[in-house]
């Protein structure tokens, strides 16, 4: 050995210690200077010089010396970075305690939901740093979300009932999610659309003309996504039992019809009854009261209403249902049903929490 040259540090690696490093080097998610750390130790351990393992990695040879020597003390762990020292803490944990007690048991005397001027006010914390911790804890007193707990006095057989159909439908048999969206109206904006461009979104005159409206029936088969629809220009039990009959047109008499309704009452008329009764292929399963959510069909509305309606400029009621059939062809073509994922047991847990958090406001 020349006089004056140091000794390379030999590493040995256990299966352990090789396994974990090949894990790290193939991650897609962790850091680069983590996995260069993790190559730069099993090139190492194979024998490859300072000089070839620089070349290949990319780094430097007082670099690669240094993590060869962090990684031979302290193993794995020394691949990691060591805590660094930095300005302390302006506010210690009760501060942070308080201001997120202020903000999530109590209300302003004059408003509704704290803002985050308000908040820095109250507890004499600079706004920033309030909005920091607003997003390090997920805190939003400025959004809400709306909800309606169900009162059917059958909401747990009814939903253990639809989500069967969903999750394990029956055997030839048809699932159907049936439902109306009403009083879609056909609205003439009073000006031009300014189209999208680089820079800017496109622009829709607030006022409109009123050409009247259409009622769109449909049908969604929960296990390819089709849907089967039909536009009337009203909404009453005659136009829905033509609709029934339109699905009853286009579906096979060999197979049994599984019917996902709401709580309306033209699904419930006596004219409708009686058609149902006359046709015993078809079996209604009605969602519970207040969880429309429970209907598949809905979840398309919002899609329809979004894609081929919202941002629409209608000079005709005809206008807007040749838009709505287009729509629904062309959906069709590539149509893939919603993913739905959630059992009864979970939604049964779900609206549980709910429930217990209400109580809890009250007392």
């Amino acid at each position: 050995m020349p006089r004056g040259r140091v000794p390379q540090l030999v590493l040995v690696l256990s299966d352990l210690e090789r396994t974990e490093l090949g894990r790290i080097t193939r991650s897609p998610s962790l850091p680069a200077g983590l996995v260069r750390r993790a190559e730069i130790i099993l090139r190492s351990a194979a024998g490859a010089t300072h000089r070839a393992i620089a070349a290949a990695v990319g780094v430097s040879l007082p670099l690669v010396a240094y993590w060869r020597r962090r990684f031979h003390e302290h193993r794995l762990t020394g691949l990691y970075d060591a805590p660094r020292m930095g300005r302390p803490r302006t506010h210690d944990d009760d501060q942070v305690a308080q201001l997120l007690r202020t903000v999530l048991r109590t209300r302003p005397p004059d408003a509704t939901q704290w803002t985050v001027r308000r908040v820095a006010a109250q507890t004499r914390i600079s706004k920033s740093t309030v909005q920091r911790y607003f997003a390090l804890f997920g805190v939003q007193p400025h959004r809400a979300k709306s909800f309606k707990l169900s009162t059917d006095p059958f909401f747990v057989e009814k939903v253990r009932d639809i989500v069967g159909l969903y999750l394990n439908p029956p055997d030839k048999a048809l699932v159907l999610c049936v439902d109306e969206k009403s009083q879609i109206q056909a609205l003439e904006r009073t000006q031009p659309l300014l189209p999208l461009g680089l820079g800017y979104v496109e622009g829709v005159t607030h006022d409109y003309t009123r050409h009247g409206t259409t009622t769109l029936f449909a049908a969604l088969e929960p296990g390819s996504g089709e849907i089967l629809a039909q536009c009337r220009r009203r909404h009453r039990h005659q136009e829905f039992l033509t609709f029934l009959r339109h699905i009853d047109t286009n579906v096979p008499a060999r197979l049994d019809v599984h019917l996902v309704l709401d709580n309306y009452g033209t699904h419930k008329h006596p004219t409708v009854r009686a058609w149902l009764a006359r046709h015993p292929r078809y079996h209604v399963h009605f969602t519970p009261t207040y969880a429309s959510w429970l209907n598949q069909v809905e979840r398309w509305f919002g899609l329809i209403t979004q894609r081929a309606i919202r941002r629409g400029s209608f000079r005709t009621v005809r206008e807007l249902v040749q838009r709505i059939d287009t729509f629904v062809r062309r959906y069709n073509r590539t149509a893939t049903p919603f993913s739905w994922t959630a059992t009864a047991d979970s939604i049964l847990a779900k609206v549980s929490r709910i429930a217990q958090a209400i109580n809890g406001t009250r007392h």
